[in-house]
């Protein structure tokens, strides 16, 4: 026993050790730049998905083990680990900085919220709509972690109103006898003897007699529950009722996070790394931009978020439309204190000020300059520099924004009451030690080695290899091939990272397109939304976590709740593929832009 307790202990360090070391033999048995490349790919693959090491450690392993097995130069390794990706991160999280700063994240969430009213149903809708609109432009954990504590507190104000409801209820019913507490102390007091005898077995280790009083708890139960009185029985199911809006809360805050996030490029780090990774293997294609990838996916987060909606109303409340479209009703006092506590958390923002304007100045005009950049159907402001157009990227736009919140003061001149203006000292919207905390380093880095690896895959012709082994898939029917590819990710991406597992899946399935001869997003595209979809469990994302953290979910929960988004995820996913994001790309044309494939391949793999 003691030796399961040290391996248990230091599993991670025996991961570490053993795993290279039992894929030695692939790289000293075939001895090809190839094998040696999968060697790389494997080792960094494990550490991924076990998380043995940190990501970003694992990501730096290609920087060493590719100038060791000769297959890139130190150099070319070095120059994958920071890409356009990086520039556009870094001007993202400059106006992620301002936006957590300032606070005007919490104006925004507040005043959605205000919006729909705070019927629970739609209370539930204004807090997914609003923890999406934040997540599209920030990270879906920053997203989670903001709309979270608002959400509790409206959580809170409802049980504090449901425990005063109560108590009038009960002291009305019966004058000042409250016929709940005392059948909780008889309960308490005089219980059945008969009931006391058939516990005593439960401890032992016959089966049969644990199941019997098992079933006889169960029945005990059921005619406690029709002994109630109407008093007790109807506060029983306000209690059930209003725990299950506690915990569809809580769930539609983590959900609509990352549902939030694959309406754009900048939404969540698998959107990015698909996006370097495509205009890095195909640079004939220009069609991955803001524009086109917000035209694709915003239909598709819609209808994932409104099914969703509907889902987690269904499982946890039940369909009640009289009361989800009641006009003209005199609000409970539940709904009454819900909107109690939300306008008294937007009046303590006090007044929109300076730099909240600014920044939503900035983030209007960053968002205006990546849809117009190039949107397809008419010349965007690209084209004003004909000669370098393709130069110029959506990094350029969010890095011009970016320094900006590092220029523009925060403060302007306040005037005293003698009408003099006074300066304080010069301070900018941000600074270098805020954005700092801010940025996603262990992103960064990770992204970069998921760069290095492809770059690696090429130069050995490991990638070519992949795509000759994957031709004969070509005989099973493209919809196949594309639900077969999204239920792999979304499988993995539970139990893996989701920027590990699109790291780890680009370079295959880019391979497979090419091997079937198919236009590459029609694959890639579908991978990459799947990716986001770790609903299951708390350890799966960092916004699952976070919501989990409050105490109100269970595990079971959160299964329950997961496996039905994760089969209208999928399901939206494959409808959208094959029809409205068709035309967008041409999807059933091959495109010429794809690398031609060697027919024949001389590896030993």
């Amino acid at each position: 026993m003691k030796i399961l307790s040290y391996l248990l202990v230091y599993r991670k360090f025996l991961l570490i050790v053993l795993t290279p070391l039992l894929l030695l033999p692939l790289p000293l048995i075939i001895k090809t730049k190839e094998a040696e490349c999968a060697y790389t790919l494997f080792v960094v693959a494990i550490y991924w998905l076990t998380e043995a090491l940190p990501l970003a450690v694992s990501a730096l392993l290609p920087a060493f083990m590719f100038p060791l097995f000769g297959i890139m130069a130190s150099k070319q390794v070095a120059s994958a680990y920071f890409k356009d990706f990086h520039l556009l991160l870094i001007g993202v999280i400059c106006l992620a900085t301002s936006i957590e700063k300032w606070n005007f994240h919490k104006r925004v969430a507040l005043k959605m919220v205000m919006l729909v009213g705070v019927n629970p149903a739609w209370l539930m809708l204004g807090f997914m709509v609003s923890c999406a609109f934040l997540s599209m432009w920030l990270s879906n954990t920053s997203a989670a972690a903001m709309v979270m504590p608002i959400v509790e507190a409206v959580a809170q104000q409802i049980i504090r109103a449901e425990a005063e409801a109560d108590e009038l209820e009960m002291s009305c019913s019966n004058g000042s006898i409250n016929p709940a507490l005392e059948l909780d102390e008889n309960i308490g007091e005089h219980e059945s003897p008969d009931w006391k005898e058939k516990e005593k077995p439960v401890n032992g280790y016959n089966n049969n007699v644990g199941s019997t009083v098992c079933t006889v708890e169960k029945e005990n139960e059921k005619e406690n529950e029709q002994n109630l009185p109407p008093a007790e029985a109807e506060r029983k199911s306000r209690k059930d009722k209003y725990s299950g809006i506690f915990k569809v809360m809580c769930l539609c805050v983590a959900y609509s996070a990352t549902i939030g996030g694959l309406t754009t490029i900048t939404g969540t780090s698998t959107n990015l790394i698909f996006t370097e990774h495509f205009n890095s293997r195909y640079p004939g294609c220009q069609c991955i931009n803001f524009g086109s990838w917000f035209v694709l996916s915003i239909p598709i987060a819609v209808i994932i978020l409104l099914l969703s909606w509907l889902w987690l109303q269904w499982l946890f409340l039940g369909f009640d439309l009289k009361n989800m479209f009641k006009c003209g009703k005199k609000k409970t006092a539940r709904e009454e204190a819900s909107s109690q506590v939300i306008q008294e958390e937007y009046k303590k923002l006090g007044p929109i000020s300076y730099p909240e304007i600014v920044t939503l100045v900035l983030f209007i005009l960053m968002t205006l300059l990546w849809f117009t950049r190039d949107p397809g159907f008419i010349p965007g402001w690209s084209s004003l520099f004909p000669k370098y157009k393709s130069y110029i990227t959506d990094s350029t736009a969010a890095l011009v924004i970016g320094l900006l919140f590092f220029i523009i003061p925060a403060k302007t001149l306040h005037r005293t009451s003698n009408g003099e203006n006074t300066v304080s000292g010069y301070i900018p919207l941000i600074t270098w030690k805020e954005f700092q905390s801010c940025m996603p380093w262990e992103i960064a880095i990770l992204v970069g080695g998921g760069f290095a690896l492809a770059d690696g895959c090429e130069v050995s012709k490991l990638s070519e290899w992949v795509a000759s082994k994957l031709t004969p898939l070509g005989s099973l029917p493209l919809w196949l091939i594309i639900l077969i590819s999204c239920l792999i990710v979304t499988t993995v991406t539970e139990v893996a990272s989701n920027p590990a597992t699109i790291t780890i899946f680009l370079p295959i399935l880019s391979p497979l397109a090419e091997a079937i001869h198919v236009n590459p997003l029609f694959i890639l595209i579908p991978a990459t939304l799947c990716t986001s979809f770790a609903f299951l469990l708390p350890v799966a994302n960092p916004a699952n976590a976070i919501v989990f953290s409050y105490g109100h979910l269970t595990i079971m929960d959160m299964v329950k709740a997961g496996f039905g988004i994760n089969i209208i995820g999928v399901a939206v996913v494959m409808l959208g593929i094959m029809t409205w994001i068709v035309p967008i790309f041409d999807l059933y044309t091959y495109p010429s832009w794809v690398p031609s494939i060697p027919s024949t391949n001389g590896t030993g793999l």
